[in-house]
């Protein structure tokens, strides 16, 4: 039998008190260590043949367990398999923890601790675990352990935890060693050798800080239980896809993008004025439970219109001059100019979200395109995908539904690579496509042309509750076209569900797009020439607060008699248990749409993002109950591995963009209301900037910096143009980086393909020359007597063939 492999510990003697925190460098040297150990573990075991079987007695090659027609190697070809590096390649526990024995030596604090070089040598077993004293090396081991309990115990805390919470062991081990490390008789002797026990002020600071880190604690998991998606999101990928994930994502994504731009907003717009608020009008209109409708009323002179800034600077001196609606600007401390700030605050709130959008398309175009192909997933996800460290029976239920969501959507991918269309379905398909296309393109001209008509309509007489016409009617045309787009999609029987949700979202994007822009005509076109002596930007801000609210009602009504009724009537009256599924594409452009009619009238409503946040934390619980209850999981899985990159790139180009054009019209075009709002002096919003400049050059030289700025960066266009290459640039380079990413992917796995393919080769032939040396009687026994002997092998043509075949 082969001798069992030591492991010979080599401890340095320490001096001095090392009581500091571990470095990089010395993280660096153990990593180096744990590498040489590795391979000289890889040598020992090739030399010694720790991996071999004794040889059967009547036999020239080993006889090991295997299934039947498994080919039969020889001794040789064996002994150079145990070099291999896969094979060797793994520690046993006891090899990590005698190397982190030998680190925990040199940390050790007190250099009064006997030299520990001479201590029992722990032996590596075998991998295949064939013919060794295991009960020896478990009781070495655990006398190491045991040792490295006690070395850990003379650490300092923070190195205690440092060194166990870097260590390569199971969380089990670690557990262990972490609880006898802090046993109660080792600190108790510690406690002792530092001095006695501790003093009552070190009691009471020790006290606070235990109670400010638990409620620390408590804080954190409060806020992370109080996140909707904190089990939602699992529970929904679990039981319906990633195609329904996708969309609570996406809401989780916008509710972010919300959220970055109230910030600003709250903090220098509503929250300034708020603290210099107006003169409120006479009378004082009255709150009737309608105003959340209609957004008129007891809101009109708020904080959520444009009409209630001031257009003067503020400061804390400014209450004698109200009535003149202007104060003087050196007559007191902490002047505001406001118009300034309304400009300002608005332009960095969407280039803040400009920012942000573009980075998450981007890092979301990576993480979804980096892999160029779903092969060999399927092994990966059988193997591979259970998480070891679930352990109650509600998160094992969610993966394990998870991770059969997602086999059933890669067998329907690779399914419908194996079953392409014939010539005929290609043909009709086409046909179906080219009437579907007529149908919707005939169905946005009618709708556009729709809302143009009853919009004029509604300037004659529009007033209280009226003015929810408008809105009442583009949403019944919106959901209504919705429901038509997404049926022709279904009769078009696309082959892969991805392109049916595809076709239905585009084609209910152009025709939102259409009522939008007629809309954006309407409010900047028609409206500013007739309210032109009134506050025509409370009447935008108010106009699109009723279209977010009224949006919001259908929504609503469409989750119940979409989804809640037509289950009822399958279950009750057609007897059948089949219930509706999740329309992703119509869901979707609800959510686009609602986020760009938020962007159109955040500067004519700076709390309109706040309203928007509402929205969309409402309909999380409603959507999520709604498809726990009304909907079952796609009749045809499909992987949607790409649909966040999709909603982020539309949510970006059409919708952002869109918004940022009418919002610059506005702000560099269109004449401000002469009796409201901060900019009611001004022929243009844009002139608060030019204003201010003048200003600045006026006063002297201390801020002639300023319009040197202001001329670089704002006025000159060179700038905007230079920016908006600057981001196509970063987009268009970052795509390009992702794609050769995923050509270097795939030549990577070709290269490992062929690797084991030379692997294959090179065992075969090592076995086709023994089993032709074999054939030779004679020749082969002294062959296989000397190599089992250690005989010299440069005398033996089997050896010579070898190295033939090796080199």
């Amino acid at each position: 039998m082969a001798q069992p492999l030591t492991l010979v510990l080599n401890v340095p003697e320490t001096t001095g008190d090392e009581d500091l925190e571990p470095s990089p460098y010395e993280e660096s040297e153990v990593h180096d260590s744990f590498h040489r150990l590795i391979q000289e573990q890889s040598l020992l075991v090739a030399e010694e043949g720790l991996e071999l079987l004794p040889l059967a007695p009547d036999r020239g090659y080993q006889t090991l367990p295997r299934p039947e027609g498994a080919p039969t190697h020889s001794t040789a070809t064996l002994r150079i398999l145990a070099s291999m590096p896969s094979r060797t390649i793994g520690r046993s526990r006891g090899a990590i923890i005698s190397e982190y024995y030998n680190r925990t030596v040199k940390l050790r604090r007190r250099s009064s601790r006997p030299l520990l070089g001479n201590m029992v040598r722990c032996a590596r077993p075998s991998l295949r675990l064939y013919d060794l004293e295991l009960d020896h090396t478990i009781l070495e081991e655990d006398e190491k352990r045991s040792l490295l309990v006690k070395e850990l115990q003379g650490l300092s805390v923070a190195q205690r935890d440092h060194m166990v919470r870097n260590m390569p062991l199971s969380l089990g081990e670690k557990r262990w060693l972490r609880e006898n490390s802090w046993s109660p008789k080792g600190k108790r002797r510690g406690q002792q050798d530092r001095g006695g026990a501790f003093s009552c002020s070190s009691r009471l600071r020790y006290s606070c800080i235990l109670a400010l880190h638990s409620l620390g604690l408590v804080l954190v998991s409060g806020l992370y239980a109080a996140r909707p998606w904190r089990y939602a999101l699992k529970q929904i990928g679990g039981q319906f896809g990633s195609s329904v994930l996708s969309y609570f994502i996406f809401l989780k994504t916008l509710l972010a993008f919300n959220v970055l731009m109230l910030l600003p907003l709250l903090g220098f717009l509503v929250g300034v004025q708020a603290a210099f608020p107006p003169d409120p009008p006479d009378p004082v209109p009255t709150c009737s439970g309608l105003e959340l409708l209609t957004g008129r009323g007891c809101f009109t002179h708020t904080v959520m219109y444009y009409g209630y800034y001031s257009n003067s600077t503020l400061s804390q001196s400014c209450d004698s001059s109200r009535d003149s609606g202007r104060c003087s600007p050196g007559s007191g401390s902490l002047p505001y100019n406001m118009p300034l700030a309304y400009l300002f605050t608005v332009g960095a709130a969407f280039f803040i979200t400009c920012i942000t959008l573009v980075y998450s398309m981007s890092h979301s175009f990576g993480e979804s395109y980096r892999v160029g192909s779903t092969k060999g997933i399927h092994a990966l996800t059988v193997f591979c995908s259970w998480d070891y460290k679930v352990t109650q029976k509600r998160a094992s239920r969610v993966q394990q539904d998870s991770i059969c969501t997602q086999l059933k959507e890669l067998l329907a991918v690779w399914q419908l690579q194996k079953h392409p269309r014939s010539a005929c379905g290609q043909l009709w398909q086409a046909a179906m496509l080219a009437l579907g296309g007529l149908l919707c393109l005939g169905t946005t001209v009618g709708c556009a042309a729709a809302v143009f008509t009853f919009s004029e309509v509604m300037m004659q007489r529009g007033q209280g509750v009226e003015l929810l016409a408008l809105p009442l009617v583009v949403s019944a045309l919106n959901l209504g076209a919705s429901y038509l787009f997404c049926g022709l999609a279904t009769l078009e029987r696309h082959d892969s569900p991805v392109l049916e949700v595809y076709m239905a979202i585009c084609r209910s994007l152009i025709l939102k797009t259409a009522v939008l822009g007629v809309l954006c005509y309407h409010w900047l076109g028609r409206r500013v020439a007739t309210l032109q002596d009134g506050c025509w930007e409370n009447f935008v801000g108010q106009e699109l607060y009723r279209f977010l609210v009224v949006d919001f009602i259908f929504t609503l009504l469409d989750s119940l008699f979409g989804e809640l009724v037509w289950r009822l009537i399958s279950e009750k009256k057609l007897k059948r248990r089949q219930k509706p599924e999740f329309d992703i594409a119509r869901n979707v452009l609800d959510l686009i749409y609602g986020q760009t009619l938020t962007w159109l009238g955040v500067l004519f409503s700076p709390l309109l993002p706040a309203v928007q946040i509402l929205r969309l934390l409402f309909l999380f619980y409603v959507k999520k109950a709604s498809l726990m209850a009304n909907c079952q999981a796609p009749r045809r899985p499909w992987l949607a591995s790409h649909m966040s990159t999709v909603f982020l790139t539309l949510l970006c180009f059409p919708s952002f963009l869109g918004a940022a054009v009418f919002l610059c019209y506005a702000v560099w075009q269109v004449k401000p209301s002469s009796t409201c709002g901060p900019f009611r002096t001004l022929n243009t919003m844009y002139e608060a900037g030019t204003v201010w400049v003048r200003r600045l050059e006026h006063a002297g030289s201390r801020g002639s910096w300023l319009p040197w700025l202001h001329h670089l960066l704002v006025e000159n266009t060179f700038f905007l143009f230079l920016v908006s290459a600057l981001l196509l640039a970063v987009i268009y380079l970052n795509i390009q980086v992702v794609k050769g990413q995923r050509k270097v992917i795939c030549l990577l796995k070709e290269q490992i393909r062929n690797e084991g393919e030379d692997k294959i080769f090179l065992i075969n032939k090592l076995h086709s020359v023994y089993e032709g040396e074999q054939n030779r009687p004679e020749e082969a026994t002294t062959s296989s007597a000397q190599f089992v002997d250690g005989g010299d092998s440069h005398h033996d043509p089997a050896g010579r063939d070898l190295d033939t075949a090796l080199e």
